[in-house]
């Protein structure tokens, strides 16, 4: 029989991860505290780190909206040709 695994929150992998990122506390304590192995908070502590500065990022980010419209265009071409494609399917004999 396969064990399934246990599913966290964002919000408690968020706690966790910042109690770690505090250093308050070495990362045995936090395992025995929130039942969670010292290498999984060791990942979250590392994610949480690298997504800091996203939430300092401006709203108006240039760089951002030049991205947000490239993936508009591409997901716009990209039903364009999938329409012209089911329409050649029904036109071509073969």
């Amino acid at each position: 029989m396969g064990r399934t695994r246990k599913q966290f929150s964002k919000e408690f992998k968020a706690k966790v991860a910042f109690e770690a990122l505090k250093g308050e506390k070495t990362m045995s304590e936090l395992s025995s505290e929130f039942g969670v192995h010292m290498s999984q908070i060791a990942k979250w502590k590392k994610e949480l780190a690298a997504g800091i500065p996203r939430v300092f990022a401006s709203k108006a980010d240039p760089d951002e909206k030049k991205k947000e419209k490239i993936i508009d265009d591409l997901y716009r071409r990209i039903g364009k040709i999938q329409v012209e494609n089911d329409w050649l399917k029904k036109k071509l004999p073969f």
